[in-house]
């Protein structure tokens, strides 16, 4: 167990830690307007790295578990519930593309790192299938991977590390970059745009107040959101449980059956689609429930405080300040050629920045992202995209191992 002030046991502590750096967090952003220009999403990620490599906090507990389990899946179908589905289905055409073309930076990235790093790492044959998998697709990728190749224990746990601080680093980087007048003056930014126009008539607040001004909100309204939501998220993790146990998958699979395995038994692919569903059949319902997007959004903000805490940056550069040289070179690669490729093909920054956010951390933090950053219509798009790279990280991952194990 870790020395730290509080420990992974304390629940109810460090739930109220989480809780209360969220909620400070939405406030500064709010009344401030510096605050406001970092954003509320970077305050509690940047509170939660100072909380964790300070000892205050451990960097493991089921208490975050928890917050990836149950709070994420909770947030995503309340975000759905008022989004233009006419609308996600032009905008996950444009994601398709830049999230692929962000993909082959992964790829570019980790050969160009491998081949760099390759007679200074152990094992980097292994620790690169991991990583090349999981900056396609997400976490489940890069345990497949780890087993596949059979890593070492230490060096899965380094690589661990690494992974967590690079994509704490880079996530608090692609807030930045839609402030930056050098991206704004060099690509189209229509969904930014939107925000801010939209609260330009504001009463000399800070923007973010302005977007999340006052609503009518009942106790039924409350009642039937989290319900729903709750409703949502149980029968699409039944079903897509069910099918992930009845469809075959795996190395004595076909790849039509592993394909089918990794759409059909996907947690959130199935939970989003099946919220897609009901909202084109039941519009007026949906419709009627107000605070759906503030309840999803808060729930987001604690999954923000959650991402910076595994970051622990004295245990990398103690153990392994290699593998954080290794999967920045990676992670600039993709930004690289991401930022390239859609400025070539004209594609607007925010689809730029949500498909590289969804190669490096996955479709979840993706779509925080757009939460954090008022782009609404782009929340289910970046999930039903992202989701793409749970399939083919595998694969990807598993090539580029043999490659490299025949190298070494």
């Amino acid at each position: 167990m870790e020395h730290t002030l509080i420990q992974a046991d304390d629940t109810l502590t460090l739930w109220g830690i989480i809780i209360v750096w969220a909620s400070a967090s939405i406030y500064l952003e709010q009344r401030y307007k510096w605050a406001s220009k970092v954003s509320g999403a970077i305050l509690a990620l940047i509170g939660a790295i100072i909380l964790s490599n300070t000892g205050i906090i451990p960097t493991e507990s089921p208490v975050y578990d928890a917050v990836w389990g149950t709070i994420v899946p909770l947030a995503i179908p309340l975000l759905l519930f008022h989004v233009n589905i006419k609308k996600i289905w032009k905008e996950s055409g444009k994601l398709l593309i830049i999230f692929l073309l962000s993909s082959i930076g992964t790829v570019a990235g980790t050969i160009v790192s491998f081949f760099l790093l390759k007679d200074h790492i152990p094992y980097l044959d292994k620790i690169g299938a991991m990583i090349s998998a999981t900056y396609i697709g997400g976490g489940v990728n890069f345990a497949a991977m780890a087993a596949k190749f059979e890593t070492p224990g230490e060096l899965v746990s380094a690589t661990v590390v690494a992974d967590n601080l690079m994509m704490a680093i880079y996530f608090i980087v692609l807030m930045i970059i839609p402030t930056l007048s050098f991206f704004r003056k060099r690509y189209s930014i229509p969904h930014i745009l939107e925000v801010e126009s939209g609260n330009s008539d504001g009463d000399g607040t800070t923007l973010a107040e302005s977007f999340w001004k006052r609503k009518d909100i009942s106790l039924k309204d409350i009642a039937l959101s989290v319900g729903t939501a709750f409703l949502l998220v149980i029968i699409s993790f039944k079903i897509a449980g069910f099918l992930d146990t009845a469809i075959p998958s795996g190395e004595n699979a076909s790849v039509l059956m592993n394909l089918l395995n990794g759409l059909l038994g996907d947690k959130y692919l199935m939970l989003t689609t099946i919220t897609f569903i009901l909202l084109g059949l039941f519009p007026k319902y949906f419709d009627s429930i107000n605070g759906s997007q503030e309840i999803g959004t808060y729930l987001i903000y604690l999954f923000f405080v959650v991402i910076g805490i595994p970051a622990s940056i004295p245990l990398i550069l103690t153990n392994a300040p290699l593998l954080l040289l290794f999967t920045f070179i990676v992670v600039m690669i993709n930004m690289i050629i991401s930022l390239t490729a859609g400025k070539l093909l004209k594609t607007n920054l925010e689809d730029i920045i949500l498909a590289s956010n969804a190669n490096i951390g996955g479709p979840t933090t993706a779509a925080a992202l757009a939460i954090a950053k008022g782009w609404k219509d782009l929340v289910g798009p970046i999930l039903v995209v992202g989701t793409l790279g749970y399939i083919i990280g595998n694969y990807i991952g598993t090539l580029l191992g043999f490659w490299f194990s025949s190298i070494i």
